[in-house]
């Protein structure tokens, strides 16, 4: 179903459910402590290139605790970078997403620790 991007404000055909804090740390003590159920399962509404820039830069982790909120995402400096950006595109433009650097360095750290 189509609509308004809530990060970049494009109206396009098909949009994701982005849960502000993600599904894989509903379970963590943490989250449980900091965020009441009604907040965990609270979900905003992004095109997929949004919503895939959001995960290529941002941890899960980083996601559920500094994140959390809509405010918060268009602040962060890479995402602000890409929303100016893929706010001047059409809809239905096909937008490679790199894998951001940190990320990839945290993925081989954790290999490199088991």
């Amino acid at each position: 179903m189509g609509g308004i991007c809530a990060l970049c404000g494009r109206q396009v055909a098909k949009l994701t459910e982005h849960h502000l804090i993600p599904r894989m740390r509903h379970r963590s003590r943490r989250t449980k402590r900091l965020h009441d159920r009604e907040a965990r399962n609270e979900t905003i509404s992004l095109c997929s290139p949004c919503h895939r820039n959001l995960h290529c830069v941002l941890t899960e982790k980083e996601l559920a605790d500094e994140y959390n909120s809509l405010d918060r995402l268009a602040a962060h400096e890479e995402i602000a970078k890409f929303i100016a950006w893929i706010r001047k595109r059409p809809a239905g433009t096909a937008v490679p997403v790199r894998r951001h650097t940190r990320r990839s360095e945290m993925a081989k750290e954790k290999r490199r620790r088991k």
